[in-house]
């Protein structure tokens, strides 16, 4: 990884509002060494979310906060996308719905953009088939349109990013519970994906095709990756750990085509436990896993 070419920026923002250990993320993995990978850190943006209500329309946790830490990420973002020319941001959560935030400062300040997102989960249910309602359940629903009103149109009219226009990889598609099931089922049939055990088989082809995929897509593509899409025997320190994932190897390889394609703005990762990980030995490990596989 190229250190002159990236800004880091933290987001500890945790939806469940319960300061479960996302939140801590961006902190332990400067620890391990993330900012002197990049040319410069602007710190944590101010997305904090301690609510724990349900909305009682949308059934969304905490929402009208979610908004106002959506709101401050991406004016965040766009400060840093603004004052440093030429690098790209690289975004640490925090929980996968830093999306919500990312997304509307890069229509802000790029124009129309491509999504490639690596998770174990789909993230497509909605406050009312989440058990939660929390929105790490949905940020790919409502980046694509799909959700609560005051959370498609954060960045304007939806969608954030068209369903043509995201590509999903990664995802369990064996051996679910009732709720993944239910999730991996609500897909629109016009999401590209490619699944955990197809990404596994082949991880370096699964991100050539993705790369190619977005090849026209808006004025580039942003990545972001939910570390659950790790298997939980390599990765335990994630909220919702599942098996038949991906082992740190093919995550890398699978990054490697995204990482170098001409077309990406930035990075986005999600879904680190620090309180999880006593020996801060995987917060290193993710800090290699982007050092091999960013450029």
């Amino acid at each position: 990884m190229d250190a002159s070419d990236w800004f880091l920026l933290g987001a500890p923002w945790d939806c469940s509002g319960s300061g479960r250990g996302e939140q801590l993320a961006p902190a332990a993995l400067r620890r391990a060494g993330l900012d002197r990978l990049t040319a410069a850190d602007l710190g944590d943006a101010d997305c904090t979310i301690s609510g724990t209500e349900r909305d009682e329309h949308s059934g969304v946790l905490a929402l009208a906060e979610t908004v106002r830490a959506a709101r401050a990420l991406a004016d965040a973002l766009e400060s840093g996308l603004h004052g440093r020319p030429g690098l790209r941001p690289l975004v640490v959560g925090g929980d996968c719905s830093i999306l919500l935030g990312i997304l509307p400062a890069l229509r802000r300040h790029h124009g129309p953009v491509g999504l490639w997102f690596l998770d174990g989960h789909p993230d497509y249910l909605d406050g009312r088939t989440s058990e939660t309602g929390e929105t790490a359940d949905m940020d790919l629903a409502v980046v694509t349109g799909d959700g609560a009103d005051p959370l498609v149109t954060l960045a304007g009219a939806p969608p954030m990013v068209p369903v043509g226009d995201a590509v999903l990889l990664g995802h369990r598609t064996v051996g679910l519970d009732v709720g993944s099931e239910q999730d991996v089922a609500r897909l629109p049939a016009d999401l590209r994906r490619i699944d955990a055990a197809s990404v596994a088989d082949d991880p370096e082809r699964a991100g050539q095709h993705a790369a190619a995929w977005l090849a026209n897509a808006g004025r580039g593509a942003w990545l972001h990756v939910d570390l659950d899409v790790v298997d939980m025997g390599a990765l335990p320190a994630v909220t919702y750990p599942q098996p038949n994932g991906l082992d740190w190897d093919q995550l890398t390889a699978v990054l490697r085509p995204l990482g170098r394609s001409p077309r990406l703005l930035g990075v986005s990762v999600a879904d680190f436990r620090p309180d999880l990980d006593p020996t801060g030995e995987l917060a290193l490990r993710i800090v290699e896993v982007l050092d091999r596989a960013l450029p």
